[in-house]
């Protein structure tokens, strides 16, 4: 089918000798802490531009395969109008999001925590697509 033809062409893309793929997820909160540490403010263009920074070095694709973005970078666009997913992935570099929500303290366990929104995983994820990505990276903290 063409769902396993697209899945098989991301898994071929992804496991490449000698690439990586690089975390570009940080949420607004995270990236502006590293911002005011050096004087930026953090703003949605200020992080836009940062992104299109990153996305546009020059031989970045050298060394990508894959770039994981927060759901925000995924419309966002480059000063020409492209969307960042087809940006990365007009380089060969395959665009991924975060979906995971918020980290929750479980009541009742001394501190134990989960990540919010394995329940609406599935909506998130096909909105994902649909906006470019092609693979999710999930992470819970312990």
């Amino acid at each position: 089918t063409a769902q396993k033809t697209a899945l098989e062409n991301t898994v071929s893309s992804l496991a490449c000798h000698g690439k990586g793929i690089t975390a570009c997820d940080e949420s607004a909160g995270t990236i502006g802490k590293r911002f005011e540490a050096v004087g930026i403010t953090n703003t949605e263009e200020n992080r836009r531009s940062y992104r299109q920074m990153l996305f546009t070095a020059p031989h970045c694709e050298t060394y990508l395969c894959g770039a994981i973005l927060d759901p925000e970078t995924l419309l966002q666009k480059s000063n020409d109008g492209t969307l960042f997913p087809r940006l990365l992935a007009d380089r060969g570099i395959v665009p991924g999001v975060k979906p995971h929500l918020k980290v929750y303290t479980l009541p009742g366990t001394g501190g134990d925590t989960v990540m919010q929104g394995l329940d609406s995983l599935a909506v998130r994820c096909k909105k994902y697509y649909d906006e470019g990505a092609r693979f999710v990276k999930w992470r819970s903290p312990i």
